[in-house]
């Protein structure tokens, strides 16, 4: 198993509030975690970072070895970082509002589990098809889903950045866990919509499969999406399974 991953800018913003980042357990189990910051000033970058970093070192100090209990583990977790969230918006004027997206993915033996609130995204790409393992807790998605709107609509619809969760909502926040077993030559992707709003879904597969190595498609997924307008921050964890055979 190989994980790497990458942030860019893009070629609009002034600052990156996308953060990811690779923590493993006492079980020596990997946990791949993804968020994209939302608010004003340095808001978005205080609350991803936040996100990010407490909810890894929490799992550095876990020793989790089941997918059904790391869903519930994530669950809970997140609940946490919601809470810490609101609470430092709610707390510090130039935090205010402040809140973000998080995915995140728990590699076990022959299995993986996946937690996410907000319209980051993770694909399973196997057997060269690229699969949204995620649905987008967003208001075009919603739109999309009660065919008020078509997908070709909904991308460049003028509330496209609307979510309906994050974490740092008051309250309870919805977190969105599921379990999957996995397969040799099985690649995980993370990402902001900084990638998928630029760069389609058959284009991130084919990069991967066609890239020397991960640093190497990684790199190209950047570039093609700064490449098609760099709109917004740009970040991808991605994780390869290698091997010859099926794992279940």
């Amino acid at each position: 198993m190989e994980i790497r991953f990458l942030s860019d800018v893009g070629k609009k913003r002034n600052t990156n509030q996308d953060y990811a980042d690779v923590y493993y357990n006492q079980a020596n189990y990997p946990l791949a975690i993804l968020a994209d910051g939302m608010g004003g000033h340095q808001a978005g970058d205080v609350a991803s970072k936040k996100a990010v970093e407490e909810l890894g070192a929490a799992w550095q100090a876990s020793e989790i070895t089941d997918p059904e209990k790391c869903a519930q583990w994530l669950i809970q977790q997140i609940q946490i970082e919601n809470q810490a969230i609101f609470e430092m918006g709610a707390e510090t004027v130039e935090l205010a509002g402040m809140g973000t997206t998080i995915v995140a993915v728990a590699i076990f033996e022959d299995q993986f589990t996946i937690a996410h609130v907000g319209d980051s995204r993770i694909y399973l790409l196997r057997s060269g098809k690229l699969q949204q393992l995620t649905e987008d807790h967003s208001l075009v998605n919603e739109l999309v889903k009660s065919g008020e709107i078509t997908q070709e609509q909904a991308a460049n619809h003028p509330r496209k950045n609307v979510l309906l969760r994050s974490v740092g909502m008051p309250g309870v926040v919805e977190v969105d866990v599921a379990s999957f077993y996995l397969q040799s030559r099985d690649y995980l992707v993370l990402c902001s919509d900084g990638l998928t709003n630029m760069v389609s879904d058959a284009e991130i597969a084919n990069t991967i499969l066609f890239a020397e190595n991960l640093e190497e498609a990684l790199q190209s997924l950047v570039q093609k999406a700064n490449d098609a307008g760099g709109l917004d921050n740009i970040t991808a964890v991605v994780i390869s399974l290698g091997g010859e055979g099926d794992a279940d």
